[in-house]
């Protein structure tokens, strides 16, 4: 069966208050957040309130300070280095973008715009006057020339951006009352044809779509922003889509633009430098220690430390997990005096022969290869232990479940240096940064953080704390694809 193809719709409403929202019944929004979340958005300290600085820092992935939009004039910008999402995929990658939008800095060469510098196709629709009823007749054209594109069968864009700006002008002109309001409720009725237009499409089971949907700033209440109170600071971003739920943490305008490259499975480049981060992202890849983490061996391990060095005091002992053999027996000799090439034979006999007659897949373990399987996402094995014993547990495991495996002595340094998950990663093609190691021992997710991977910890006998780019759940059993979406970011 083919993979199905992304695309990703962000329709940005300019000027809408949250508390406001919050009274409002809102169907299609409120579906949007039933299916994913609706959460407030901060607008940062650095960043004015005004719709230039925010939708620039919406669109790009940066902060103000690096791509210089300050005001709603963008002389000055360095939009070049910093380009709008719809332009890096159409320039970078030759990917079909679409953004459709009313408010001039947006879309022409005027004051320093545009803002969106190179889709791969654009409407640009302006209202006759600042007017709310204009503003309105302007997005009912945008609204229009949208549905056009996303219902049509023929076309495949990959990210489209439109833009509704007659709820922020109509508080520009009567303040936020009744009149905002209704101008909300028909934001969202446009965001309702938008949506469906998607779902209409033919080919709309083969596709999977994320819909992202944020507003810029909000408004004191007599109109107007630019300042720093919470009513114009307090911003919002809706999302749904493949692997979208709860966000792991708390949103920042700048990773709309991450999620929308995350969505369509493109990892950044580095040297794009993006300040925000996606909250939603199917690895590219997961990589799985092997010992406590797939299979029940630690305590195999922990046993057959036992037996070879009886006396060992328990700090001592649980200094072995997630370490080669050769590491454990250079511990045991300065703790016994015995020669480590006797002790690491011993080791590895034992072990390799507990392994053989017990090993047994933790719960989870082969549901979740079985999916990564079904998602399309490769999986490698990349464990401490000698090639003789990943050989015994992959008779368990199923080796066809695995694209690639890494055993100790198979690379320059183990655990806990980067080496066995950075070639782990070479060896599927992909960028480690992309990856999600699965790890159990805090000497392994040393290894994983140090070749830059998201890491999802299960611990078994060592306590193990969330850190940055670290989820820590008990176990595999019962993962779904939104945890394992939001893993590690």
């Amino acid at each position: 069966m083919p993979d199905p193809a992304r695309r990703v719709l962000v329709v940005g409403i300019d000027g809408v208050r949250l508390d406001t929202l919050d009274r409002l019944t809102t169907p299609h929004l409120d579906a949007l957040a039933t299916e994913g979340f609706l959460v407030p958005v901060e607008v940062d300290d650095r960043t004015p309130t005004m719709s230039g600085p925010c939708w620039a820092t919406i669109v790009t992935g940066v902060t103000a300070d690096r791509h210089g939009v300050w005001s709603n004039n963008f002389t000055g910008h360095r939009l070049s280095a910093f380009p709008d999402f719809a332009t890096r995929l159409a320039v970078k990658d030759g990917r079909r973008t679409f953004v459709a939008a009313g408010w001039e800095p947006l879309m022409q060469a005027r004051g320093g715009g545009p803002l969106f510098a190179a889709p791969s196709r654009s409407v640009y629709i302006s209202p006759t006057e600042d007017t709310p009823a204009a503003w309105e007749h302007c997005d009912e054209q945008i609204t229009e020339a949208a549905v056009r594109l996303l219902a049509d069968p023929a076309d495949h864009t990959a990210a489209s951006f439109v833009y509704l700006g007659a709820a922020d002008e109509t508080a520009h002109v009567l303040g936020c009352g009744e009149a905002y309001e209704a101008a909300i409720l028909n934001a969202d009725a446009r965001l309702g044809r938008l949506v469906d237009a998607v779902r209409s499409r033919p080919s709309y089971a083969d596709e999977e779509w994320t819909v992202l949907v944020v507003t810029d700033h909000g408004h004191v209440d007599a109109g107007g922003h630019g300042g720093r109170t919470a009513e114009e600071r307090t911003a919002w971003l809706a999302g749904a889509g493949p692997g979208i739920g709860a966000p792991p943490r708390p949103l920042r305008h700048v990773d709309v633009a991450a999620q929308v490259f995350a969505a369509l499975g493109r990892h950044p480049d580095r040297h794009w430098t993006l300040d925000g981060t996606p909250f939603a992202a199917a690895p590219h890849a997961v990589l799985f220690d092997m010992d406590g983490t797939l299979v029940d061996t630690e305590s195999l391990w922990l046993r057959t430390v036992r037996e070879v060095a009886p006396g060992i005091e328990p700090d001592d002992l649980f200094q072995a997990l997630g370490r080669p053999v050769a590491d454990t027996a250079s511990r045991l000799h300065t703790l016994t005096g015995a020669d480590e090439r006797t002790l690491a034979a011993d080791l590895e006999a034992r072990f390799l022969t507990a392994v053989q007659r017990e090993a047994t897949p933790l719960p989870g373990a082969l549901d979740l290869l079985d999916r990564l399987d079904e998602w399309g996402i490769p999986a490698a094995l990349v464990s401490a232990s000698s090639r003789p014993v990943v050989d015994a547990v992959l008779k368990t495991l199923g080796a066809d479940r695995f694209r690639t495996t890494v055993a100790e002595g198979e690379t320059p340094r183990g655990k806990p240096a980067s080496d066995p998950y950075l070639a782990a990663a070479r060896s599927l093609g992909v960028d480690p940064a992309a990856c999600l190691v699965v790890e159990d021992s805090p000497t392994g997710i040393a290894a994983a953080e140090a070749a830059g991977c998201r890491v999802l910890a299960v611990p078994s006998y060592a306590t193990v704390e969330p850190g940055p780019r670290r989820t820590v759940r008990r176990g595999l059993a019962g993962i779904s694809r939104r945890e394992l979406w939001a893993a590690g970011l």
